[in-house]
C-alpha cells in the first residue's frame, strides 16, 4: 500500500469512522489518560510489564464504553484483555 493511500485511509478513520463511533478524540484520550494515570498510581512499583499493558488496554476499552455503551466491541475487547492479564499473573 502506498503512503498516500495509507494517509487517506487514516484520515477517513480519524475524521469519520472513529469520530462517529467514539466521539471527540481529545475527550476520549482525556478519559483514557485519567484511567491510565490512576493505574500507574495504584499498581505495584517497578517497570511496566505485559500485565500492566493488558490491564491498561482494558481500561482503554472501559473509557470508550463510558461514552458509547452501544458498541459491543468495547465489552468484548475489555474482557479479552482481562483474560490475557489473568494468564500473565502468578496466581
Amino acid at each position: 500500500m502506498e503512503r498516500s493511500e495509507v494517509l487517506s485511509q487514516a484520515e477517513k478513520c480519524i475524521t469519520q469512522d472513529r469520530n462517529i463511533t467514539h466521539g471527540d478524540a481529545e475527550d476520549s484520550f482525556s478519559s483514557i489518560a485519567h484511567l491510565w494515570e490512576w493505574w500507574m498510581v495504584h499498581r505495584s512499583a517497578g517497570p511496566l510489564e505485559s500485565y500492566d499493558v493488558a490491564m491498561m488496554m482494558s481500561l482503554f476499552k472501559h473509557a470508550r464504553a463510558a461514552s458509547n455503551s452501544f458498541h459491543a466491541d468495547n465489552f468484548v475487547d475489555a474482557c479479552g484483555y482481562i483474560a490475557l492479564a489473568s494468564e500473565m499473573t502468578d496466581g
